[in-house]
């Protein structure tokens, strides 16, 4: 099976493409794993590269990405990318299209976070393209702590937002989407979570703690929809799948 995994340079693609070549090494004639990102020559919001990306594919992993919390330019990339996307997979016959999303993202109390509903926008343009998907949603992961804090950070202080989750780790989404890939389009899978319900500020402090970094983290609400994210709208519902570590289990082996 030839897999192409889109963003496959970034923070998931990296653990994506490392999952499939585990389970390439682990079976006879296994995966032929490509990771397709700007820097190897593959833009999804132009088309660039894609027809050559995926010639001979089978699976696309779309774990691309655009952080920005404009619904406008949100909305714009990420349905931009899907038509480019669909329309390559189209001309190179690939059969199953995988997509990485949010829990929750098109739920109207979070409409406000511009960036939810790009994903939205997005699932909505792969269910229409007319390519076999699978879709799967999962919950923040742990890495969000820290990538708060690269982001929100300034000297020593840094904002956290005020978020009830039930965060996983970003190895056990990118093992799920591997499995998506290997058991074929199924449509929306059940939403992945971890084990534990968790206030991000409090997760993010045991991981500075852990990590013994000294910051002063100043928990804040999101504009607009930060008193659903405070309120537990960010949490799975009925359905989901629970898998992964602990907290405490992924700081000792990370």
């Amino acid at each position: 099976m030839r897999i192409v995994v889109l963003g496959g340079t970034g923070q998931m693609g990296k653990l994506v493409v490392e999952q499939a070549k585990a389970v390439e090494l682990a079976k006879a004639g296994g995966h032929d794993v490509v990771a397709a990102a700007r820097s190897t020559g593959v833009d999804v919001s132009t088309g660039a590269g894609l027809d050559e990306a995926f010639a001979g594919a089978d699976v696309v992993v779309d774990v691309s990405d655009h952080v920005t919390n404009s619904a406008k330019k949100a909305i714009e990339f990420f349905e931009t990318a899907a038509r480019n996307i669909a329309a390559a997979e189209t001309r190179a016959g690939v059969k199953h299209h995988v997509l990485l999303s949010i829990v929750n993202c098109d739920d109207p109390q979070l409409k406000s976070f511009g960036y939810y509903q790009g994903k939205a926008a997005q699932e909505r343009a792969v269910e229409a393209s007319g390519i076999p998907f699978t879709i799967l949603r999962s919950t923040q992961w742990f890495e969000f702590g820290e990538k708060t804090i690269a982001l929100f950070g300034l000297g020593p202080v840094a904002m956290v937002p005020r978020m009830r989750s039930q965060p996983v780790a970003a190895k056990t989404v990118a093992e799920a989407l591997v499995t998506c890939a290997q058991n074929g389009p199924t449509g929306r899978a059940p939403d992945l979570a971890g084990p534990e319900v968790l206030e991000i500020p409090a997760m993010t402090r045991e991981i500075l703690r852990y990590r013994r970094r000294r910051k002063w983290l100043i928990p804040i609400s999101m504009p607009g929809a930060g008193k659903a994210m405070k309120g537990g709208a960010l949490l799975p519902g009925p359905g989901s799948t629970t898998a992964g570590p602990t907290l405490e289990t992924w700081l000792h082996e990370n």
